[in-house]
């Protein structure tokens, strides 16, 4: 579903402005490999499918990434390279466990002493598969008026990516994928000089797992600064449970058992010796450890705390101020929780949801949530009491991460560095079907119709109700990933984007026809701290 999405994407998009130019095939030469890309008639140069790291396959299964190899000729670059397979999914085609690919977007125009910023951006899908894959960065150079370069890549979900047990520390590497992204922001930091880019201007920006990667990033090694990037958008921070490599054990030993290698000598041998389809067998759901069985966990392979890149709890990180310190736009949609949450028809339903996701928690912590978010007015299409399942659920585990973000980066590094807003764009269809404002719905008025075609697009197509969206969206990432504020090129006669400040905190809602600031209500704040009351408990 999601890959025909994005053939339709692609075909639009050729057939508005983006067919092949006439003109010569562009070549970059890596020191590992020449690479020959399609110039489009829009200005803009594509570089699909390359190799940022060897294909993680075979004794490479588990482990960091390596260097890839070096390659004889010309390679094409002209077509995206598989996604990596996921939990629950089948290797197919498009999804494979060799999926180690960079895509890179520059001006036709540009140079090795171009030095344009670079929108360097991480796909979500929960940890668990590559979701927003191979969005193309067309739109947002057009409108830059050629002013940046765009890249994006796959990482290693799943067991693949975050399998995790002291058998994978002494033998292979915790947070592969992870540590997948790591190395495509050293991939940059080497390469991109050659596509036009300024490595010492590197903007990161994620959606969902994309932006919970994103605060990893931030937090990585205590906060240390490689001086990988400078500025930071987590667009609907994901912070699932993130626990220790003991808790997993169990996880661990189920998933070795259900491949087959429970029993063998050498468990990680065994497991790196395996066919991909056996492996995927095993790469499924499971309920955890004191969690009911029914429902099962959204998320189960999951980033754990490793001592190193993952050094802590994000939301410790965050308070205690261990993060790098860079200008950060950060927000959400008014609905976050409406795509996750069960269809809860009582409270006992909401507490089985918490407790099958976070196990830890206890009777008097359940209820605890459950006062917090009271029986609430009705939707289309869902139980009683599925809008305080939706609203509690999204709000832990998105929106007040979010806010938790803008308010520790806003303390230690300066108030008037950071933004944050509410996405308020309401599509009828949604609307009609019960969902709101759901999770990642600027995406598309982020890059633009049709390049990143992500929930229900045609509503931001030309003449759609809310296409007037994308202009006054994209020129604000456009001028934060070109300037480090939303503000400098933003559209004419666009509201000023007003920092967070202190308190109260302010925040922009993107809203149809009525984008203006406001005040982060009072009664959100205290709802987030019952979260972070219980943050020890959840493991976030």
């Amino acid at each position: 579903m999601i890959r025909s999405i994005f053939l339709l994407s692609l075909l639009r998009g050729l057939l508005a402005h983006g067919f092949p130019a006439a003109s010569s095939k562009p070549v970059v030469t890596l020191d590992y490999a020449t690479y020959r890309g399609t110039r489009l008639n829009a200005g803009v140069d594509q570089y699909l499918g390359m190799c940022f790291a060897a294909s993680p396959v075979g004794e490479l299964r588990f482990r960091a990434p390596q260097d890839p190899p070096k390659m004889s000729g010309i390679q094409e670059a002209t077509e995206f390279g598989p996604s990596c397979v996921g939990t629950n999914q089948n290797v197919t085609s498009s999804l494979s466990e060799d999926c180690l690919f960079v895509n890179v977007f520059t001006p036709s125009s540009a140079s090795t002493t171009s030095k344009l910023p670079v929108w360097v951006y991480i796909q979500g899908g929960g940890y668990a598969l590559n979701s927003n894959q191979n969005y193309n960065g067309t739109g947002v150079i057009e409108n830059s008026e050629y002013g940046l370069v765009f890249v994006n890549f796959n990482y290693r979900v799943g067991a693949l990516g975050f399998l995790a047990s002291e058998q994978v520390r002494r033998n292979g590497d915790l947070n592969a994928g992870l540590l997948d992204q790591r190395k495509v922001l050293r991939w940059v930091q080497k390469y991109i000089v050659l596509f036009g880019g300024d490595p010492a201007h590197v903007v990161i920006h994620g959606a969902s797992a994309g932006a919970g990667s994103v605060a990893h990033h931030l937090a990585a090694y205590n906060g240390q600064d490689e001086d990988l990037f400078i500025g930071a958008v987590p667009e609907s921070t994901f912070w699932p449970t993130l626990r220790t490599v003991n808790d997993m054990k169990p996880q661990f030993s189920r998933f070795a058992h259900d491949a087959g290698c429970g029993d063998a000598a050498d468990t990680m041998a065994c497991l790196r010796s395996l066919d991909i389809n056996k492996i995927q067998i095993a790469n499924v759901v499971s309920a955890f450890p004191d969690g009911p069985s029914s429902p099962l966990p959204n998320w189960y392979f999951l980033p754990v705390i490793d001592g190193g890149l993952v050094s802590d709890q994000l939301s410790r990180a965050f308070q205690q101020g261990k993060i790098k310190r860079v200008p950060m736009i950060v927000g959400d949609d008014t609905d976050e929780g409406s795509f996750f949450a069960i269809n809860a028809t009582n409270e006992l339903d909401i507490s089985r949801f918490f407790k099958a996701n976070y196990p830890n928690l206890n009777e008097r912590q359940l209820q605890a949530i459950n006062w917090a978010y009271p029986l609430m007015p009705a939707v289309a299409e869902h139980a009683e009491y599925f809008p305080s399942a939706s609203a509690a659920y999204g709000e832990s585990t998105f929106t007040c991460p979010g806010n938790l973000m803008a308010g520790s980066m806003a303390f230690y590094l300066g108030p008037n560095k950071v933004w944050n807003y509410r996405y308020n764009v309401r599509d009828p269809t949604l609307v009609v079907e019960g969902i709101g404002v759901p999770h990642t719905f600027e995406t598309t008025a982020i890059f633009g119709y049709p390049y990143a075609e992500n929930i229900d697009p045609d509503t931001y197509a030309p003449g759609g109700l809310n296409a007037a969206m994308v202009p006054l969206t994209m020129k604000y990432w456009i001028s934060f990933v070109t300037t480090l504020s939303p503000n400098t090129s933003k559209l004419k006669n666009a509201p000023d984007w007003e920092p967070w400040g202190g308190i109260p905190a302010r925040r922009l809602k993107l809203e149809l026809n009525a984008t203006t600031m406001e005040i982060v209500p009072e009664s959100q704040r205290q709802r987030c701290e019952l979260w972070w009351s219980l943050a020890n408990t959840m493991q976030i």
